[in-house]
């Protein structure tokens, strides 16, 4: 039934009083005018029953989308490459590959302190207090003892969801950058103290009257002097070379070098410079190898410093096998080889760090600089080769580099010494 408005009653109450009173002017009996008034009374208060007061707007309500229930919200996940979880109320209800990698491929369902059991984490992955702001922790140790992750926790969706979103970011390499560069300075200042201190000494004591006028001591002390002095050359030297050849590591070289030639080379100057040692440097190149494309002052240095460590650090008596020959894919293998006492396991993957040293002491007195294995690893670098070093305690060392020959029609740019 339709419903009348309160204008249209009152406009019809208005009809009926005029109606009455017009009745009763004209001589009307009261009981032929009250029949229709009441009549007219009942159907109003039938028609009017339930009339709002007011005219209220109609609300539509209208459900918020829950974006983790949506299908393709594990897709949405797997889209990023760092572990990502959504927890709620405490546990792991959806983490991507790269989480389940990291932490397990169990963690989901878990709670989220036992699936990060980091003492950091812990606390914040508990809480269920709202976050004004996402958390940011620095964890260590999480996935192995030496990387180094930044946990960021973020409240998403409504209050009392408690839902958290967990993001692992790994800066492992950001740090072992960090720690290189300041490991590198610390022992770039020893290595250059060490050496200045020992010439301020004896500076000291040569400008003393009465010491500096012994001759046997004056020539002594400038011998040491100058030996220091050397010392300092060849790690300056060295520095300035590794600083050009890590600012030329993206750019690949152009010439096409004969290594066969460079190879033979370096060993006649081993040979005539270095007495009865250097005879005992054997040599054996495989003819009709490819030419290699690259740098021939780098590659010249990278044999130089192969071949010297061999010399330095080899058995006396024993020979140094230099064999240049063909290697996998169209590649050029160079190997060199000592008798030496050999290098322990546990130092081989430290080798090319820069200023390490098996032995402090005995490198530091056959004038090593602590760099030269780590300049071979980023000539092999530039040109797009690889390095493996072998040993034997007791039996030697053999470094082994592989390097890709030039392609045929670089072949005419090939350099010649």
């Amino acid at each position: 039934m339709n419903r009348l408005t309160i204008s249209q009653i009152t406009s019809s109450l208005a009809v009926l009083l005029l109606g009455t009173g017009g009745a009763l002017i004209l001589g009307g009996s009261p009981l032929t005018i009250a029949l229709p008034v009441l009549a007219g009374l009942i159907v109003l208060v039938i028609t009017a029953e339930g009339v709002p007061v007011g005219r209220d707007v109609p609300t539509i309500a209208l459900d918020a989308p829950d974006l983790f229930a949506h299908p393709d919200f594990p897709g949405l996940l797997e889209a990023i490459s760092d572990p990502l979880m959504l927890v709620e109320r405490g546990r792991i209800v959806h983490a991507n590959q790269a989480a389940k990698r990291l932490l397990g491929s169990h963690i989901e369902g878990e709670d989220a302190r036992i699936a990060i059991r980091h003492p950091a984490a812990a606390e914040r992955l508990a809480s269920v207090a709202p976050l004004a702001e996402p958390v940011m922790i620095e964890l260590v140790g999480l996935g192995t003892r030496e990387q180094r992750w930044q946990m960021r926790i973020a409240s998403v969706g409504a209050v009392g969801d408690m839902r958290r979103l967990v993001h692992l970011v790994d800066h492992s390499g950001t740090y072992a950058a960090e720690r290189m560069r300041v490991d590198f300075v610390a022992n770039a200042s020893h290595e250059l103290r060490t050496p200045l201190a020992g010439i301020l000494g004896f500076i000291e004591t040569l400008a003393d009257p009465e010491l500096g006028k012994d001759i046997e001591t004056r020539k002594r002390f400038l011998k040491i002097m100058d030996g220091e002095a050397r010392r300092m050359q060849r790690l300056i030297d060295d520095l300035i070379s590794l600083s050009r050849i890590e600012a030329e590591k993206y750019r690949l070289p152009e010439a096409a070098v004969d290594l066969s030639e460079l190879t033979a080379e370096v060993v006649g100057v081993f040979r005539t410079s270095n007495g009865d040692r250097g005879r005992e440097v054997e040599m054996e190149i495989t003819p009709g190898l490819p030419a290699i494309q690259g740098d021939r002052a780098q590659l010249s240095q990278l044999i130089h410093n192969l071949v010297g460590n061999s010399v330095k650090y080899g058995r006396p008596g024993t020979p140094i096998h230099v064999t240049l020959g063909e290697g996998p894919s169209g590649m050029v293998r160079l190997s060199v080889a000592d008798e030496g006492e050999g290098i322990g396991p546990d130092h081989l993957p430290r080798l090319t760090e820069r200023f390490y040293r098996v032995d402090s002491g005995r490198s530091r007195a056959m004038g090593g600089t602590g760099l030269g294995l780590a300049i071979v690893k980023h000539i092999v670098e530039r040109h797009r080769g690889r390095l493996d070093i072998s040993s034997v305690l007791g039996k030697g060392t053999n470094v082994s580099i592989l390097l890709p020959g030039a392609p045929a029609d670089d072949t005419a740019t090939k350099t010649r010494a």
